[in-house]
């Protein structure tokens, strides 16, 4: 057998989910190759620890670490670096019965996931009030703001974002009785950190709209639309505080 083969034959020994397939499998029944198997399985659980460890502290280690070992089995790793393990796993967790009990699992894994693209994301400058203020006011209609590459949001039918920061930060402000509403949640890393912040569905729908390239003055209507009595001026300081946009070269700054 070529060294390819026998690596090829090893991983796919390694992939098998049930102690009787791998025996069947000659490089299986080779000493020691248990321990090799055992190895990846731990590796793996433990990288889903690390890169989700709201959803493990929402359900606990055990728990945790069982629903992590049934993942692992159909989605081993195809990169040596276990950093941003994972994806799918969102999804699967939403279709893991024995998490059916906590109907928010899933969306909280989504946060724990675009945590991760969040922190590795690309650098950029963000946009500040000051360079707002610095504008001629007559041509900030027709501005289009480019969101940070950090930037990940979405809006969720439950109170996410609160749920992921009561059991994520460790300096989380938030106490006392959840309040069970709809939600928003931006994350951002503009400078080192990446943070969460709860939004409204001004702000979110203004994320949007930027998002799909409208016009300052297209996306404070659909702002409106989506939230009528909302105090737009409060939304959109909320997100240049958070540091969702990007600063803009002046050619980036004319009407279209």
């Amino acid at each position: 057998m070529s060294v390819a083969a026998f690596q090829r034959a090893f991983a796919e020994a390694l992939a098998v989910g049930d102690a009787d397939g791998a025996a069947r499998s000659n490089v299986a029944r080779q000493a020691g190759f248990a321990v090799h198997r055992n190895n990846v399985m731990v590796g793996c659980i433990d990288a889903l620890a690390a890169n989700f460890p709201t959803v493990a502290r929402l359900v606990g280690d055990a728990f945790f670490r069982a629903m992590a070992a049934e993942f692992a089995w159909s989605n081993l790793p195809t990169r040596a670096s276990l950093f941003d393990y994972g994806v799918g796993f969102a999804d699967f967790v939403a279709g893991f019965e024995p998490a059916a009990s906590v109907p928010y699992l899933a969306d909280v894994a989504r946060v724990d996931r675009w945590w991760l693209e969040a922190h590795v994301a690309a650098d950029a400058n963000v946009l500040t009030g000051a360079d707002l203020a610095a504008r001629d006011p007559a041509t900030l209609d027709g501005l289009r703001l480019r969101l940070h590459p950090s930037v990940r949001f979405a809006w969720f039918e439950q109170p996410i974002c609160t749920i992921w920061r009561r059991n994520r930060e460790a300096t989380a402000t938030e106490a006392g009785e959840l309040e069970w509403r709809a939600e928003g949640v931006l994350l951002a890393r503009p400078f080192d950190e990446v943070v969460a912040h709860s939004i409204g569905p001004a702000a979110y729908a203004l994320l949007v709209a930027s998002g799909n390239g409208a016009t300052l003055a297209e996306a404070t209507a659909n702002a409106l639309e989506r939230e009528p009595e909302a105090d737009l001026a409060a939304a959109f300081a909320q997100l240049v505080r958070a540091g969702a946009f990007i600063e803009l070269e002046d050619r980036q700054w004319t009407e279209s």
